[in-house]
């Protein structure tokens, strides 16, 4: 029989004969590779490895690939990146895929994935989607880090990340550290046109790169005094912010463009984001509003910036319409205020419905300090929008009964009645280019838009 202190011998022999077998068996499987990858450049056993990660929006996969490129950069530029192969690699930390290799041999060192990003209207960049590098912390001790793009079965809300893997949590936090550092100062979208939402243009399924409009004043038709008004509170501070920060005045500014549906209010936007160059532009419009957070977000990080709520009634009618209250105006309010007063950030709203805002956007300094009404032209106007959008045409109409007859239409109305015009003619077999428009095209084109039967297409384009 044997007794306790035999036993407790042989189960120890046992477990240093399981423990050798299961070495030999480690460095023989696929997996052994791939983490001698990583334990062998710290120089720690898997069990002792330290992780620092950081998750980002979808939209920031270039600017965490950007951040970890320029880190390796500084530390020599000279680093080989390495993938993972295997199934089910979504969402597992590099970590947890090494101790599943080990465990289950479902992991191998593999190749590095990679992915196409824009970083402009019509630009893209090649990213890493997945896959890791071997480098140093700032104190030159190793490290590895991963780097993770969105999922696309995910959607809008996917997230990219980085990892840092160390012997020591004091390395890893400063590996991420500084190449949140570099992000930010190699940011992709500082100074670009974007959109929350879809559209022709470059972009993910969430965010998207517009061109920046390039506008003449002599484009933006409006009465007497209104556009210098208009530049003054955005143009104007925004060249004088220095000076206004050291004399203690705030920054923050809310502009509110409001009148009837075609005068021209998304027109003087446009021209605002060209005329303000450097500046970010943040457009939010329909169902992203429920992104306002996330945009006041950016607006704040990538100053100066603009950010443009497009048909701000939608969201911010006045509580008393709405029982509970609406919960994206408590959202847009709390964004308008989160925002510091010195940060160097415009707020442009848009409504066609001024009398139903809340007042609440109003009531303090830095939600909405200027109200301006856009209203339909009058007979100058009038003639002026004829004379912009005929430019690029031969334009040898008589304007002045068109002026007469027009009374009471919007930006919008002209543009097409002009659009109509040019349609008359090359319909009908004229080949002159410029194209003519005569007295007959306008008159047949006014006609048309004045059918009875045009009575819908009046009203949306602000004819009563």
């Amino acid at each position: 029989m044997i007794d306790n202190g035999s036993a407790r011998a042989l189960a120890a022999d046992l477990q240093k004969i399981v423990r050798s077998v299961a070495a030999v068996v480690d460095e023989t499987h696929p997996s052994a590779e791939l983490i001698g990858k990583v334990t062998g450049h710290i120089g720690v056993e898997l069990a002792d490895l330290v992780l620092v990660a950081h998750d980002f929006p979808a939209w920031e996969h270039v600017n965490v690939h950007r951040g970890v490129e320029r880190y390796l950069a500084e530390r020599g530029g000279d680093q080989e990146w390495f993938g993972v192969a295997g199934s089910n690699r979504s969402s597992e930390e590099l970590i947890a895929m090494l101790a599943t290799a080990r465990r289950h041999a479902m992991y191998e060192l593999g190749a590095v994935d990679y992915a196409n990003e824009a970083v402009g209207p019509e630009e893209s960049e090649e990213v890493v989607q997945f896959g890791a590098v071997t480098t140093t912390a700032p104190d030159g001790s190793p490290v590895v880090i991963g780097v993770r793009g969105p999922i696309a079965q995910h959607g809008p809300s996917g997230v990219a990340r980085f990892e840092v893997i160390a012997a020591g949590r004091a390395a890893a936090s400063a590996t991420r550290d500084r190449i949140e550092q570099l992000m930010r100062e190699y940011d992709v979208l500082r100074g670009k046109v974007l959109a929350f939402g879809t559209s022709e243009h470059r972009g993910n399924e969430l965010l998207t790169f517009l061109p920046r409009p390039s506008l003449a004043p002599s484009d933006v038709v409006l009465p007497d005094g209104v556009l210098p008004a208009i530049e003054r509170h955005t143009i104007g501070i925004a060249g004088h912010a220095k000076r206004l920060r050291e004399a203690g005045q705030h920054l923050k500014r809310g502009l509110l463009l409001h009148g009837p549906p075609g005068t021209g209010k998304t027109h003087t936007v446009r021209y605002l984001m060209g005329r303000l160059e450097d500046a970010t532009v943040i457009i939010l419009t329909g169902t992203a509003m429920r992104f306002i957070s996330k945009a006041a977000e950016l607006a704040r990080r990538l100053q100066p910036s603009i950010l443009v709520v497009e048909d701000v009634d939608l969201v911010a009618q006045d509580r008393s319409s709405t029982p509970g209250g609406n919960p994206l105006l408590f959202s847009l309010l709390d964004a308008m205020d989160g925002v510091g007063a010195d940060a160097d950030v415009t707020f442009v709203l848009t409504t066609n419905r001024a009398a139903e805002l809340e007042k609440a956007l109003a009531d303090r300094p830095g939600r909405v300090d200027l109200a301006v009404e856009i209203p339909k032209p009058d007979a100058v106007g009038r003639r002026r929008l004829l004379e912009l959008y005929g430019r690029n045409v031969d334009l040898r109409a008589d304007l002045e009964p068109v002026v007469a007859q027009t009374d009471g239409v919007t930006a919008s109305f002209i543009k097409e009645l002009l659009r109509r015009a040019v349609l008359h003619q090359v319909s009908h077999g004229v080949e002159e280019t410029p194209v003519p428009v005569d007295d007959a095209a306008i008159s047949a084109a006014l006609r048309e838009m004045n059918d009875s039967r045009n009575s819908l297409t009046r009203s949306l384009l602000g004819s009563r």
